[in-house]
């Protein structure tokens, strides 16, 4: 499968809430001067012909349209981000006529996600075995590692994921120096009609023990392809988060 084939048939969406428990309003925070959501909107649109931010606000909707940006309203009820990228996916592609074979979900909360991230997901599909695919970082930090809120994979030898956990994962028993760990970046990308599918099952016991949405397609057979991309990532899920990012300085491509 070609590479601009796979990159000109994907439909990339940006769930974007208003309502947040940690940091409400958080889509339309002004980081370094832009709305939040206006900044992952332009991040994607470097990589991806269509892009569309999902919402359920008014508010963001406008903010989205008067960026020069493509947004739908969608349900306030949904459960996950993965649920709003189906009602997206299907009102999208009602209103513009397109057909498209894979779906990019693009974090709303990473301002500055890079090209490189998006490229390394989107290539996953020249492997037409692919369903979903994600990305994942290398990292020895023990910081890292064990911060229950940096979820961590490991991997088959074909990079397919055997398991995600809030744990350190390998348990690193032989205590070896710098043992490499995989960092998951919450970047996923489906086939359409795979994400039609996960988004009709139900919560596992694995879903609910770790509260990690992955595990409940692992759970029923379905394979996740991870790629690997070493750029740093930069969600901001609290108010600390964004005066943290406010004082650093950012050159990105």
């Amino acid at each position: 499968m070609e590479k601009e084939r796979v990159l000109k048939s994907t439909l990339a969406i940006i769930p974007a809430r208003y309502a947040s428990t940690r940091f409400p309003g958080k889509p339309l925070v002004a980081v370094k001067g832009v709305p939040m959501v206006v900044r992952v909107l332009t991040q994607a649109g470097k990589v991806f012909d269509n892009v569309c931010v999902a919402t359920d606000d008014i508010r963001i909707y406008e903010t989205v349209v008067r960026a020069g940006g493509k947004a739908v309203m969608t349900s306030p009820n949904h459960k996950s981000g993965t649920d709003r990228c189906l009602e997206a996916l299907q009102k999208f592609s009602a209103q513009s006529g397109k057909n498209f074979e894979y779906v990019v979900n693009v974090q709303g909360d990473e301002p500055f996600i890079e090209k490189a991230q998006l490229l390394a997901l989107a290539h996953c599909f020249e492997d037409e075995e692919v369903e979903i695919a994600t990305i994942a970082k290398p990292t020895t930090s023990e910081e890292d590692i064990n911060n229950p809120n940096r979820p961590k994979v490991v991997v088959d030898n074909k990079m397919n994921a055997l398991y995600f956990s809030r744990s350190p994962i390998p348990y690193n028993r032989a205590e070896e120096r710098d043992a490499p760990y995989l960092l998951h970046v919450g970047l996923y990308g489906y086939k359409a009609k795979s994400l039609e599918r996960i988004c009709s099952l139900s919560e596992g016991e694995l879903e609910r023990l770790e509260k990690l949405e992955q595990l409940r397609w692992l759970q029923n057979g379905i394979k996740i392809r991870v790629a690997l991309c070493n750029c740093n990532s930069y969600g901001i899920d609290t108010p600390e988060d964004l005066q943290r990012i406010e004082q650093m300085d950012f050159n990105i491509d």
